[in-house]
């Protein structure tokens, strides 16, 4: 497996109070793999294609359905069944794919300047979104949970505008000012009525409420200097919130209403004296939350993704690296202090032990080398601009062509307990 990683993603159980994080996927030049994350002392692989060279890779929850984006073909979105080792249908766009989202009921499709929202059951275009700012490092996020599907993309490429569309109803709900500089990443809470923004100067961490754009918290992630954010990631029960950088520090901050006491009166009472006369810039930094944990990564300067997740009923903070690693801190210890690491893990599935020996991986499948047979095939051709409104979508239908079509009863599994069936009232 080559050291570079193009892509990491984490996947979720079921959508509830208790939702974890249970699987890790890999994209790398040549191919990608499965990680089962239901234990911390070991990473067992579920599965392992060589032969595809992929540069996107996203699994609906735990079920077998994949979407897939190679290197070669940038432009070409594979749906895959990967257990069954069949492709169920591909589509082709008019530019590169830069991120792919889904949930139980829609998938997302990010080019630089279009977004193209799809039924995930049976794979039918049934919206696109034009003519969006640049957005060349396909910035975007789609709620997990069904009944607030709520998709988020940037507004400017100028300023730090989010763009919160109903992915249900097909139209704009809301859009919301929240940094005074372009965004670097978006995340939503697992329930979908929150959504966390970190702008490109990397300093200040918002979260906002989908439902009217309203400011909830704010925190600061430092101060000396400006940093790049890879990623920001709620916590499986929602009350964490971890924010990774180009830094060797991941920052994790608590999402608590703050308690009242007699001595917060006072400093709120002097606060209050200050932004009087002193800039707000100023007086912000003394009223924004501070991190509540972090993490030292051996490195810095390396893109990665995290996640905080509960493992063998144990809070963790997951991070994976673009150089192929993944490194699980405990986080147990009290509030305020600097988390332990407790394993690392080369995700060529091979984990130190801590007596510094290598053990050799364990496979839950044995696919190694398996192929992508048959096809149903899709083809979303590029079209002039529209605008971005609910009529888009039925013009676009009409412009869509597949030349075969999807299977009439949607995606099946054959196993119920892997999946739940893909309705609206699946939740």
């Amino acid at each position: 497996m080559e050291s570079k990683v193009y892509y990491v993603s984490y996947f979720n159980e079921q959508i509830d109070a208790l939702s974890a994080t249970r699987s890790l996927a890999v994209a790398c030049k040549n191919g990608f793999r499965l990680y089962s994350l239901n234990c911390a002392d070991t990473l067992d692989m579920i599965y392992t294609n060589i032969k595809d060279d992929t540069c996107l890779v996203e699994r609906l929850f735990s079920s077998s359905l994949m979407a897939i984006v190679s290197i070669t073909a940038p432009r070409k979105l594979k749906v895959c069944h990967f257990k069954k080792g069949s492709e169920i249908c591909n589509y082709s766009y008019s530019n590169t794919i830069l991120s792919v989202k889904l949930n139980r009921i829609r998938l997302v499709v990010c080019l630089e300047e279009s977004l193209y929202i799809h039924n995930i059951r049976d794979m039918k275009v049934l919206h696109t979104i034009r003519d969006t700012p640049p957005n060349p490092n396909g910035i975007c996020a789609l709620s997990i949970n069904s009944d607030n599907c709520y998709l988020a993309y940037p507004g400017s490429n100028y300023i730090g505008e989010v763009q919160i569309f109903d992915a249900i109803n097909l139209h704009a709900k809301t859009m919301i000012p929240a940094h005074d500089s372009p965004l670097a990443a978006l995340a939503f809470i697992p329930s979908g009525t929150r959504i966390a923004t970190a702008s490109e100067k990397g300093t200040v961490i918002r979260v906002f409420s989908v439902l009217d754009g309203s400011k909830l918290y704010e925190f600061r992630r430092g101060v000396k200097r400006c940093v790049e954010i890879s990623c920001l990631a709620f916590s499986t029960c929602s009350r964490y919130l971890a924010c990774s950088s180009n830094t060797e520090t991941v920052h994790i901050f608590k999402l608590e209403e703050p308690q009242v006491s007699p001595r917060k009166s006072v400093d709120a009472s002097w606060m209050g004296y200050l932004s009087t006369y002193l800039p707000t810039q100023v007086t912000d930094v003394f009223t924004q939350g501070r991190a509540c944990m972090t993490a030292h990564l051996p490195f810095s300067g390396v893109r990665n993704d995290v996640a905080v997740t509960t493992i063998q009923n144990q809070l963790r903070l997951l991070v994976a690296t673009e150089e192929g690693f993944l490194y699980i801190y405990n986080m147990d210890g009290p509030e305020g202090t600097e988390l332990t690491l407790y394993k690392q893990f080369s995700l060529d599935g091979v984990a130190n032990n801590a007596d510094g020996t290598r053990p050799e991986p364990q496979f839950l499948m044995e696919n190694e080398g398996s192929t992508i047979l048959g096809s149903y095939a899709g083809i979303v051709k590029g079209h002039p601009p529209g605008q971005m409104s609910g009529t888009e979508s039925d013009k676009f239908r009409e412009m869509a062509v597949a030349t075969e079509s999807p299977p009439k009863d949607g995606f099946q599994f054959t196993d119920d307990q892997e999946y739940p069936p893909l309705t609206q009232n699946s939740d």
